[in-house]
């Protein structure tokens, strides 16, 4: 039976935002389509029949799949079909998972999948923070117990004033690219790129975009009063409160005196591991079943410990205040071949970037919905199992090796110099070698170094921290910086700052409570700012500004700029004459519908060499120049000799010496090269020239005076081999 299609219509700053539902997948626990303009999100959210078995977490599943449909658009790939989900589809994904999922009861096991499609998108309204809310809208109305609404919207800045939701146009103009997500009462998630924005206005930002998010979920909460279908029982998986607490009273104690004891990984985990092992075989002695609940009452007594040693004394598991960054080191030319390379280690978390320069043909080609078709600097994030201790399989980059790459990459976008000024694509690949609490930071630390280390001119150093909450009953909260892995696993919040001296240029929070308030976020935000000071300090005492020039093994790029219509020449037919200037420089060129040539070489007499050819091809000879050409053909009446590439000229025999000669022979032959002096070129592109001119010092006037030859109509040179209408010319 088919449904009535409903449709609710709300304004989120200037735009319309339509929901509607009814119409489509009604198997679905909920299904909801979003439109802002013409671009339209379906999402769709249902919860399995029963609780998977045998895990101890609520499992959520996430996806976004973009179709290119939605933007008129084939696939690009061999197959033309939708394959591997894009970067930015991985991104969109692991956006709408974040803020939703501290919403879900924590002790259901029935699995609840979100699955987002993308069905029209008009290159104006970035799909992301539709997604959303979509995700968000199809939750409400189903029957999957859940505490939103979340609201979501994007923040830009234009001459000093927020816009909300602006389009990819406006986007481009903005100094801002905030997304906020967040309930009625609270910030959930916060994902931000910015260039040099202080913290007062980022704050700012963040209440203007909670406020206008308002509007998204007052229209949710309407829908789900109005069509909600009533929530679903679930079992609920909890621990045994008896069990809890005799495994709190068995194993507090140790734990109290574990981190009593000086701090290091090994030592302090190893300690954990073996006082969970003796807990677990002691209690779970008469039943084996039991073993999975004492384990998980273990990890809540850990919880437990950590969190009141922090809000109670301000101690914690190594030992620091809570403002305390752990010790810092940094180092460059790790990599004696990588065109640049920067190792930075904090405490237990090193990781290793190494940069490479290429030319633009090189840079990654997108193929995705978004307006932007490529992308010269690129930041891949590798986390390898050893990094933690483990073993595991080595698959491809995961959803979180991706996230975290993006988000150092959004960090260092804006000191990244413009094409104009460095004309190199750039990747980074940052190698995580030990992890220990906020390698995404360390990556961007890292990141600069190795950027400065390659000679990038970059505008400003960057360096990155991540912030940790405690939140306890009522008002109680305290603030860590420089967070250990631990206390990101038992804490309440993520909070990664990146930026200059001058302001932040990048900003994730992600939270495992149902939201926290603008003024906790001010508070971190100023932490974060005095603890990226004095990390840039520590990175800047190693290297303090960019090398003034590149590495001896590291390509050269010189721009040259030739006329549109010479661009033909230049490629030659079939790119023969490209080909062969590579070939003989030993150079790579690559060719701009603008006109623009770079041309990238490891030595400078190879990119002379090349950048020669190409001026020459794409030169037009001028009247009074002198040039040094090489005979290409004699007759009766004079010599042709080649000016530059493809033209060519005469020297009518009576212009070849200062004396009176008999036959061309007597002065060059085929192959000889002579200097002469354009006198003349005719309306045809007949070009004359003159050897006497050179050696008698006269001006290309005082030459055509001289010249006896009274009839040039019918001897002038011109153009050989030139492009007409794609063919290769007749030569007159």
């Amino acid at each position: 039976m088919t449904k009535e299609v409903r449709r609710y219509t709300t304004m989120v700053g200037e735009k319309e935002v339509t929901l509607e539902t009814g119409k489509l997948a009604n198997q679905a626990g909920g299904a909801v389509t979003l439109r802002m303009g013409d671009t339209v999100v379906f999402a769709t959210a249902t919860m399995g029949k029963e609780p998977r078995q045998g895990i101890d977490f609520f499992p959520l599943t996430v996806d976004y799949e973009e179709r290119m449909y939605a933007g008129g658009r084939i696939p690009g790939s061999f197959f033309r079909r939708e394959g591997r989900p894009s970067e930015e589809a991985i991104l969109i994904a692991r956006l709408t998972d974040r803020p939703i999922r501290p919403l879900f009861p924590k002790d259901m096991r029935n699995d609840v999948q979100v699955i987002l499609y993308s069905f029209s998108a008009d290159t104006q309204n970035p799909i992301d923070i539709l997604a959303v809310n979509a995700a968000s809208a199809a939750l409400m109305i189903s029957d999957i117990p859940w505490g939103g609404p979340v609201g979501a919207v994007r923040v830009g800045r234009r001459e000093g004033e927020f816009i909300i939701n602006p389009t990819f146009s406006e986007k481009n103009e903005s100094d801002l690219d905030l997304r906020v997500a967040g309930t009625k009462d609270a910030i959930l998630m916060v994902e931000c790129g910015a260039e040099f924005i202080p913290e007062d206005v980022l704050v700012a930002a963040l209440e203007y975009g909670h406020q206008a998010l308002q509007a998204i979920i007052e229209l949710q909460e309407r829908m789900a009063s109005e069509i909600g279908k009533s929530k679903r029982e679930y079992p609920s998986f909890t621990l045994d409160e008896d069990l809890k607490s005799r495994v709190f009273e068995r194993v507090i104690p140790g734990l109290e005196e574990i981190f009593n004891q000086p701090y290091s990984v090994a030592s302090t985990y190893g300690a954990i591991d073996d006082l969970r092992a003796s807990a677990v075989s002691e209690m779970a002695s008469e039943d084996e079943s039991l073993a999975g609940s004492i384990q998980q009452a273990f990890e809540l007594a850990e919880k437990e410990v950590v969190r009141n040693r922090i809000l109670d004394r301000g101690a914690r598991p190594d030992g620091r205040g809570l403002t305390d960054i752990r010790e810092l080191s940094s180092e460059v030319e790790v990599s004696p071949r990588a065109h640049g390379s920067g190792l930075f280690t904090r405490g237990e978390t090193q990781v290793l970037t190494l940069a490479t320069l290429g030319t633009p043909r090189e840079a990654q080609e997108l193929d995705t919905l978004s307006p932007a078709e490529s992308k010269r600097y690129m930041h891949h994030y590798n986390f390898p199992p050893f990094s933690t201790g483990e073993t595991r399989m080595l698959r491809g980059a995961s959803r979180r090796e991706i996230g975290h790459g993006a988000l150092a990459e959004r960090a260092l976008v804006p000191v990244i110099p413009r094409e104009e000024e460095f004309p190199y694509t750039m990747r980074l690949v940052s190698e995580v070698l030990s992890s220990n609490g906020s390698t995404s930071m360390a990556s961007v630390c890292a990141s600069t170094l190795a950027l400065m280390d390659t000679g990038v001119p970059i505008k400003a150093p960057v360096a990155g921290i991540a912030m940790g909450l405690i939140k306890g009953e009522g008002d109680r909260y305290a603030i860590l910086t420089d967070i250990l892995g631990m206390e990101d696993h038992l804490g309440d919040m993520d909070f990664k700052v990146a930026g200059t001296r001058d302001g932040v240029t990048a900003l994730q929070m992600d939270i495992k409570i149902k939201g926290i308030t603008p003024q906790i976020m001010a508070q971190a935000l100023e932490h974060a700012r005095q603890a990226r000071l004095f990390i840039l300090d520590s990175m800047l005492s190693v290297i303090p500004e960019p090398r003034p020039s590149l590495k001896p093994h590291t390509p050269r790029i010189t721009v040259v700029q030739i006329p549109v219509d010479k661009i033909g020449a230049v490629i030659g037919p079939g790119g023969k004459m490209i080909r062969s200037i590579q070939d003989e420089t030993q150079t790579r060129i690559d060719i701009n519908e603008n006109g623009s040539i770079f041309i990238a070489a490891t030595d400078v007499e190879s990119e002379e060499l090349a950048r020669d050819r190409i001026l020459a091809l794409t030169e037009s000879p001028e009247i009074g120049r002198i040039y040094t050409g090489r005979v290409v053909r004699i007759t009766d009446f004079g010599a042709f000799v080649e000016i530059l590439p493809n033209t060519d000229g005469l020297v009518h025999i009576s212009q070849l010496d200062s004396q009176r000669i008999n036959k061309v022979e007597d002065v060059v032959r085929m192959g000889d090269e002579i200097t002469v002096m354009v006198t003349d070129i005719d309306p045809s592109g007949k070009i004359r020239l003159s050897r006497q001119a050179v050696l008698e010092g006269w001006t290309a006037e005082e030459a055509r005076q001289k010249d006896r030859v009274g009839n040039r109509k019918s001897s002038g040179g011109g153009r050989r081999d030139r492009y007409q209408g794609g063919k290769k010319g007749s030569r007159n």
